[in-house]
């Protein structure tokens, strides 16, 4: 005999994303400071995990907000900008491509 037992089954919360857009991209220009760009984008661009690496001459931006287009024009300011990826977080999340 077969027996089939009835069970609940939990649904999982959908997971959210508060900075929906992972922005990367590189700045190539002179005199570049990681820090002062670090500083300039986590005081006035909101967002999260941002990462300012590199040296006088390239610097790599990694970014999470929901404002991409505002991190390209304020890099953008500061020399030629290249490699940029910005990927919807959201998307990736419910198995969609970014």
């Amino acid at each position: 005999m077969i027996s089939c037992e009835r069970r609940k089954v939990m649904a999982l919360p959908e997971q959210s994303i508060e900075f929906r857009y992972d922005t990367q991209l590189l700045i190539a220009g002179e005199d570049l400071d990681e820090d002062d760009i670090f500083d300039y984008i986590s005081e006035n661009i909101k967002g999260d995990s941002l990462l300012a690496v590199g040296d006088e001459d390239l610097i790599k931006i990694h970014y999470h907000t929901n404002e991409p287009w505002e991190v390209l024009e304020y890099c953008r300011s500061l020399g030629e900008i290249y490699d940029i990826v910005v990927e919807d977080m959201d998307r990736q999340a419910r198995g969609l491509k970014g």
